[in-house]
């Protein structure tokens, strides 16, 4: 979600070589920037099952570089909720400070 409200939603898409699949919280922020937008207000992970599904580790990264201390909601079948940051989720990041200057 944007800062003013805008819900931009995303998918996994999926590819025969895993390496190269895109999840749905990357796809989600890569389609808002590509539409020029960086105010991130919130994230929120539904699944269809059963139990919580916490973003993967490339997705954490992407998450802390773009939006560190928005909201992230991960939100199962029963509607129970857990929140969380991008920060607590991925403690220790790197990110452009561990870059040479």
């Amino acid at each position: 979600m944007l800062s003013d409200g805008e819900i931009v939603p995303g998918c996994n898409v999926e590819n025969a070589s895993y390496g190269l699949t895109n999840c749905a919280e990357r796809t989600a922020m890569f389609a808002a920037i590509a539409r020029g937008r960086t105010d991130f207000a919130a994230m929120v992970i539904y699944v269809e099952v059963e139990q919580h599904i916490f973003p993967c580790g490339a997705c954490r990264q992407v998450l802390f570089e773009l939006a560190p201390d928005i909201p992230v909601f991960m939100t199962n079948k029963h509607k129970k909720t857990i929140e969380t940051t991008p920060r607590k989720l991925l403690p220790n990041a790197f990110d452009s400070k561990n870059l040479p200057k």
